[in-house]
Parts: C-alpha cells; structure tokens; sequence
C-alpha cells in the first residue's frame, strides 16, 4: 500500500517581519524551533548530515525533544529532552566547556572525553542555561514560543522533504514539526535578503 504524496507550500518574502510572523502563524501550537540569532542561522547541509548520523548511532532516540540544537561544519551542541524512569530529564551533548566547574546541584556528568561533554540536568533554564554558555547562542535554534519542544521522530520525518524544494543554499532559521505537517523558514545568504517558507503535509 503506497502512501500519498505530501501537500507542499511554498511563499518567498522580501521583508525579514513579514516572512517570520507568516512561520509563526502557520506553526499555531505546534512544537517549534527558531533561530537565537537568524542572521547566523544553522547550515542546512550540516543539519541533514547530524540528523542522520544521530539516528543511525542510537544517539536521539525517535521520542526525545530537541530543546535547543547548533551546528556548524565543525562542531556540534544541543539540549535534548528524554522522558526516564525518574521523570523528564534534559540532556546536554556537545563540546566541552572550557570554564570554571559548574555547582553540583545544576547538574550530572555523564560522560566528559577529549572534545565532547554530556551532562545531565533536571531544569531546563539550566541545561539551556549550560548550552547558550557552552554556543554562544551564534547559529543556534532553541525551542520557543510553544508549549513543547519538537519531537525527533517528527523532524526527521519532515525535514527532507522540505530541504529538497530548497534552491541554492540557504540558511534555517526556524521550523515547527507535528505528526501531520511541518513548516520551515530559511533565509538567503546572498546581500539582498530573501526569506522562502516551505511547508509539508499530508494530504487532508
């Protein structure tokens, strides 16, 4: 039994306003992610390569959340969410953090090897708190303006299908994703700047 093929949409805007509030109220109260400074945005090429890597090593499970993700062609940071026996728990996975060492009641080392840290937190203002000391923020997209962070198995799901419309190289600078549908806003590289919305869904 084959499937239907997704419903696309696709809207290009001139103005930076104009492109984000038309994100925002397709999103509704859908999880979403949006870029902490969209002039930096997140490469696309880079966000494919980890989604895949990720879900081939077993790193992000299909039903954690990403809270906050950076990527770049050389290094990698994010805050997933993941439901444990003890309750809900936020993850930190990425570079070390060359810093004094944090207090104790913020949070538990998992592990800390040569060039990668995850440390494991029961707050999420203070494993976001940890991630935007460790990034920056520069080119990062953090979970906001809704009620619960994307799921994985849904920005998977999702995210080719929208980077395939894409002409020539853009940058992402906010998603929202649900089980039926998803929507992406990327912005231009080029001087003048263009902002392309590209939404995918099943057909009603």
């Amino acid at each position: 039994m084959s499937s239907a093929p997704p419903s696309l949409v696709i809207r290009t805007f001139l103005d930076r306003a104009e492109g984000l509030s038309h994100f925002v109220l397709r999103a509704g109260e859908a999880p979403r992610l949006i870029a902490f400074d969209d002039a930096a945005g997140c490469p696309i090429e880079t966000a494919l390569a980890a989604l895949e890597w990720t879900g081939a090593v077993g790193i992000l499970p299909d039903d954690d959340m990403i809270q906050a993700v950076r990527l770049t062609s050389e290094t990698a940071a994010a805050v997933v969410e993941r439901k444990t026996p003890g309750g809900r728990q936020y993850v930190y996975l990425g570079p070390r953090l060359d810093a004094p060492p944090m207090d104790v009641f913020e949070g538990r080392v998992l592990f800390d090897e040569p060039g990668v840290k995850a440390v494991e937190f029961s707050q999420r203002a203070h494993a976001l708190a940890h991630f935007l000391r460790a990034t920056s923020g520069a080119g990062a997209l953090l979970a906001l303006l809704g009620r619960r962070a994307p799921e994985v198995r849904h920005i998977r799901r999702w995210f080719r299908p929208i980077v395939e419309e894409l002409d020539g190289h853009r940058l992402w600078i906010g998603g929202w994703f649900a089980a039926s549908a998803a929507g992406a806003l990327f912005a231009s590289s080029d001087q003048e700047p263009q902002f392309r919305y590209i939404e995918v869904g099943l057909e009603p």
